[in-house]
């Protein structure tokens, strides 16, 4: 008798902070701390409605990003960043894989936290979690090891970026590479503006256009991964394809053959903006105690040295090559 009122007040708090978060007043950082704030006080509603949600949420988002850039800029950034992406891709999954041996996390785990940590978070994790049959144990500690990381990303890396110095299109390439999800992306990047970048949204733009050329890369390191892995022979599951990636070129291609679109650029950045901060509330919302408890040590330690490395090496490169 007593549940239901219980759970009435649960789903009016969570109303509340919803609105509360998902405001131009509001920021990404502050978005994820107040899910995690609720899911950790016990606030928990709607669990399997807000993983949904704040999927298609993302995707929907990075679609509507496709609005704001022509295939020329699109295509000129992409080739521009595509030896990055390679570089630290293929580098992280060798250093990755090599820690894993070290630490002793287990071929399974080491695969989805590299995995996680070298193209984009969780997307990667259950993209080569379902191709190699990894056990659903196992893709909620690699989870829940990338999903503080990105969670500590979001918060320090803007910092960061303003203590040296950096552009616009450094941190946001350093974004789109250091960080491990879509929304932490755009998240970091939104609110990142240089002195002297002569655009606000420049660091966002950039950023989202790294993440996407990486996430490009899941299907590919998915199949190669069921092949040399047993697990995934055994079981015969494909990895999904991001088909989220063709709704963004099919929007830059509308972008291109209507110019006009430009005029509505900064309404659509700061729609998709509000969109990622509240996805980014919904995954906040998704994390629980049990979860954190089941993260092992050695997990944690694989994930955070592989982060650190690939932060370090990514800022290193980026300072180095990109003016």
């Amino acid at each position: 008798m007593h549940l239901y009122p219980a759970l009435m007040l649960s789903k009016c708090i969570f109303a509340i902070a919803l609105i509360a978060v998902g405001g131009p007043w509001s920021r990404a950082d502050i978005a994820l701390v107040a899910g995690i704030a609720l899911a950790l006080s016990g606030v928990s509603v709607w669990t399997k409605e807000c993983k949904f949600t704040s999927k298609w949420l993302i995707q929907a988002c990075v679609v509507m990003l496709g609005f704001r850039l022509d295939l020329g800029v699109l295509a000129q950034s992409a080739v521009g960043g595509l030896s990055l992406a390679v570089a630290t891709i293929a580098g992280a999954i060798v250093v990755g894989l090599l820690l894993g041996k070290l630490f002793r996390t287990g071929r399974e785990i080491s695969t989805l936290v590299t995995s996680g940590t070298a193209i984009c978070g969780g997307s990667a994790i259950l993209a080569i979690g379902s191709a190699i049959g990894a056990t659903t144990s196992n893709m909620a500690v690699a989870t829940g090891a990338i999903f503080m990381l990105n969670a500590i990303g979001l918060w320090t890396l803007p910092a960061i970026g303003h203590a040296i110095g950096m552009s616009d299109v450094q941190f946001g390439q350093w974004a789109g590479v250091a960080l491990h999800d879509i929304a932490s992306v755009g998240g970091a990047a939104k609110g990142y503006h240089a002195a002297d970048a002569p655009e606000t949204s420049l660091a966002f733009d950039t950023a989202n256009i790294v993440k996407l050329t990486r996430v490009i890369w899941i299907t590919p390191i998915a199949i190669l991964a069921g092949r040399f892995m047993c697990e995934g022979a055994a079981t015969g599951k494909r990895a999904p394809f991001p088909w989220f990636i063709v709704c963004f070129l099919i929007a830059s291609g509308v972008r291109t053959l209507v110019p006009d679109l430009k005029l509505y650029g900064s309404h659509i950045a700061q729609v998709s903006g509000v969109g990622f901060q509240v996805a980014l509330f919904l995954i906040g919302m998704g994390l629980s105690r049990s979860a954190l408890k089941s993260v092992g040590w050695r997990a944690i330690v694989q994930a955070t040295v592989l982060w650190v490395l690939l932060a370090s090496a990514s800022l290193v490169a980026i300072r180095w090559m990109v003016e």
